[in-house]
C-alpha cells in the first residue's frame, strides 16, 4: 500500500481530493439506491392495484434507514388516499427522475475529481522524475539504456495514470456495494446473507488471479523498455545501419524482443481477461440462487418477500453486479500499475554521486588555479587516472595529449565535477571542488568537445541555451567571435532558422562553430575544449582553430588534441599514457626529451 499513498503524494492535496471524491461517490450511491427502491412501491401500485389494509403510521424522526422506509411509506399511502393513483405515479415516476439526475450529477462530479488528480499526479510525477534524472551523474547515464529510461517517462507513467483512477474506484465501488448490500438488507434478511455467503469464494479466487499477475508486469514492462532502446538506436544509427546492409540484423533483434513482450503481454491478458468473466458468471450464479430461494419464497408466502420486493431486490443485486465487477478489475490493473510506479521511483530515489553540500560556498569568479593532488579516479575497479599531479595557473593554456585511452578527457570531465576522484584531491583556488556549491562551479567552465551537441530549435536558440535574458546583440557578437554568422546570415531565416534534430540541417564545421558560439557567450574564466576540431576537414578546421583562438583569448584553457600541431603554442602539454602522466614542459622542451610526445609528432609527420 505504500507504493500507492507515495503515487497520490504527487497530487498536492490528495487527502482533501480524496474526501470530496468520497462525499461525492457516497451521494451518488445513496441516490442510486433511492430510486432503486422505488421501485417497490411503484410496482405495487401498477400491478397489485391494492392497498393494504394495514394503514401505515407517521413514524417518529431517527437517523436510521428504518425510519426513512417507514415515512416514505407513510408519505406513499397518504398520497393514495388523498390524491388517487395518478397523481400518485406522476410523484414516484418525477421522484425517479429527479433521484436519478442527483445520482448521475453526483458521479459526474466525482470523476471531475479523479480526473484532475489523475492528470496533477502524471504532471508532477513526469515533472520530478525529469529533475531526478538531469541530476544524476554522467557515469550513470553510460550505465543505462537510454531507451528503458525513456520508457518510464513514457509507457510507465501511463500506467501509473491508469493506476491513479484505478485506485479512485477501489473507494467508489465499495463505497457503491455497502450501500447496495444494506439495501439488500432491509429488504430481505434472509436473502441477503444467502449472496454474503458465495461473494467470499468470489473474491479468493480473483486475489489469486490477481497475485499471478506481479511477476508477469515486471518483465513486461522490461521488455518494453528495451524495445525502446532498440527504437533509439536504430533511429539515431540509421546511416549506419544503411551503410553495413544491416537492417535484417536489426529487424531480427526487434522481432526478438516483440515476440518476447507478445508472449508476456498475452499471459498477462490470459489472466487480466479471465476476472471479469468469472466475476460475472459467479455473479449470475448467485443471481440465480437468490431467484430460485426468493421464487419459493413468494410462491409459498411464507417469507417475507412479496412479489414487489423480490423484483427491487433483484433489481438492486443486478445493480451490484458491475461495481464488483469494476473493483475486480481495478485490483488486477493495480499490480501492473504498482511495478511500474515501482520502477519510476528507483530512478527518483537514486541519489546523485555528485550533488552539493548544504554549505557550499559559492564560487563568484576564478582567481589563481587549478590544482590535481595525488588524484586518482576509477570508473569501476581498473583505474583511468593515478596519481595525478598538475597545477593549472589562471591564464594559462594546458595541452593533454597522448593515445587513446589515457584519461585525457576523463581528467578534464574532473574540474566541472562531472566526476568525484576516487582518491586524491581536486583544487580551485586552493579549496577542494565538492566544497563549492555545483552550478556556481559550472558557471565558471565551458566546455566544446568533438561530437558538437546541438537542439532541434533554433540557431538564436541553440547559441543562447541554458542563459536567460539573452538579446539578439550578444549573440551575433558571439557568432561573430565563432566565425559563424556569415553562414547564419545565408540560412533561410537566418538567427531563427531551425536546425533539425541534433543540428541535422548544418554541416559538421558549422555545428561546432554553433557550438563555440555558445561558449562565447557565456564568457567561462576556464575553458575545456575536447577534441574540438579532430572531426572537420582541413577548411572548416581553419575557421574553427580561429574561432577556438579567439574564444582562448584571456582564458585558462585546457585542450584536448591529437592533432598536435594545433597546441604546439600552448604554455604547457602534458603526457598521458594508461591514467599517468609521462612527460610535461612545452612543445620545444618536449621535443628536446625525445620521448613519447617526439614519437608522435614523427607519426603524425609521416
Amino acid at each position: 500500500m505504500k507504493i500507492y499513498f507515495r503515487i497520490l503524494e504527487y497530487t498536492g492535496n490528495a487527502r482533501a481530493q480524496f474526501l470530496k471524491f468520497f462525499f461525492f461517490s457516497l451521494a451518488s450511491a445513496l441516490f442510486s439506491a433511492t430510486y432503486l427502491g422505488l421501485l417497490q412501491p411503484l410496482i405495487n401500485l401498477l400491478f397489485l392495484q391494492k392497498i393494504s389494509e394495514d394503514k401505515p403510521v407517521e413514524p417518529s424522526f431517527s437517523l436510521s434507514i428504518g425510519f426513512f422506509r417507514d415515512w416514505f411509506q407513510y408519505q406513499f399511502y397518504h398520497s393514495l388516499e388523498t390524491k388517487g393513483p395518478a397523481s400518485t405515479l406522476l410523484l414516484v415516476c418525477s421522484l425517479i427522475v429527479l433521484f436519478v439526475f442527483l445520482a448521475n450529477t453526483m458521479r459526474y462530479l466525482e470523476r471531475l475529481i479523479a480526473s484532475r488528480v489523475k492528470v496533477d499526479v502524471v504532471k508532477n510525477l513526469r515533472i520530478s522524475l525529469f529533475d531526478s534524472v538531469t541530476r544524476l551523474h554522467i557515469g550513470y547515464f553510460s550505465d543505462q539504456r537510454k531507451g528503458d529510461l525513456i520508457s518510464r517517462f513514457t509507457n510507465d507513467v501511463s500506467e501509473v495514470e491508469n493506476t491513479v483512477l484505478n485506485l479512485f474506484r477501489a473507494i467508489r465501488e465499495p463505497v457503491m456495494l455497502i450501500v447496495f448490500i444494506t439495501t439488500l438488507f432491509v429488504i430481505s434478511v434472509k436473502l441477503t446473507f444467502i449472496t454474503m455467503v458465495i461473494l467470499p469464494i468470489t473474491g479468493a479466487i480473483i486475489a489469486s488471479i490477481i497475485k499471478q499477475l506481479k511477476v508477469k508486469a515486471t518483465l513486461s514492462q522490461e521488455a518494453m523498455g528495451r524495445i525502446v532502446s532498440i527504437l533509439d538506436e536504430t533511429f539515431s544509427g540509421m546511416r549506419v545501419i544503411k551503410a553495413f546492409n544491416a537492417r535484417k540484423f536489426i529487424a531480427d533483434k526487434l522481432e526478438s524482443e516483440a515476440a518476447y513482450h507478445r508472449k508476456v503481454n498475452y499471459s498477462i491478458s490470459r489472466r487480466n481477461e479471465l476476472a471479469s468473466p468469472l466475476s460475472e458468471f459467479l455473479g449470475i450464479t448467485i443471481v440465480a440462487a437468490v431467484l430460485f430461494y426468493g421464487g419459493l419464497s413468494v410462491i409459498s408466502g411464507t417469507g417475507d418477500l412479496t412479489p414487489a420486493s423480490f423484483f427491487t431486490f433483484l433489481t438492486v443485486y443486478a445493480n451490484m453486479i458491475q461495481p464488483a465487477k469494476n473493483l475486480s478489475n481495478g485490483f488486477t490493473a493495480l499490480q501492473k500499475g504498482a511495478i511500474s510506479a515501482g520502477r519510476i521511483f528507483e530512478v527518483i530515489d537514486t541519489p546523485p554521486a555528485i550533488r552539493s553540500k548544504p554549505d557550499a560556498i559559492v564560487l563568484d569568479s576564478f582567481k589563481d588555479s587549478i590544482e590535481f593532488k595525488d588524484m586518482t579516479f576509477a570508473y569501476d575497479k581498473e583505474p583511468v587516472l593515478r596519481n595525478v599531479n598538475l597545477r593549472i595557473q589562471k591564464g594559462k593554456t594546458i595541452a593533454l595529449v597522448g593515445p587513446s585511452g589515457g584519461g585525457k578527457s576523463t581528467l578534464a570531465d574532473m574540474i566541472p565535477r562531472f566526476y568525484d576522484p576516487s582518491s586524491g584531491t581536486v583544487m580551485l583556488d586552493g579549496i577542494p571542488l565538492p566544497d563549492y556549491e555545483l552550478e556556481s562551479l559550472r558557471k565558471q567552465v565551458g566546455v566544446v568537445t568533438q561530437e558538437s551537441i546541438l537542439f532541434n530549435d533554433t540557431i538564436f536558440n541553440n547559441i543562447a541555451f541554458g542563459m536567460p535574458n539573452v538579446n539578439e546583440a550578444d549573440v551575433i557578437h558571439a557568432a561573430k567571435v565563432a566565425n559563424a554568422h556569415e553562414f547564419i546570415e545565408q540560412t533561410e531565416l537566418g538567427y531563427q532558422t531551425m536546425i533539425g534534430e541534433r543540428g541535422s540541417k548544418l554541416s559538421g564545421g558549422q555545428r561546432q562553430r554553433i557550438s563555440i558560439a555558445r561558449a562565447v557567450l557565456k564568457n567561462p574564466p576556464i575553458l575545456i575544449l575536447d577534441e574540438a576540431t579532430s572531426a572537420l576537414d582541413s577548411e572548416s578546421e581553419k575557421l574553427v582553430q580561429d574561432a577556438l583562438t579567439k574564444l582562448m583569448q584571456n582564458r585558462t584553457s585546457v585542450v584536448i588534441a591529437h592533432r598536435l600541431s594545433t597546441i604546439q603554442h600552448a604554455d604547457e602539454i602534458v603526457v598521458l599514457q594508461q591514467g599517468q602522466v609521462l612527460e610535461r614542459g612545452t612543445h620545444l622542451e618536449l621535443l628536446r626529451q625525445e620521448g613519447l610526445y617526439k614519437k608522435l609528432i614523427q607519426i603524425q609527420k609521416l
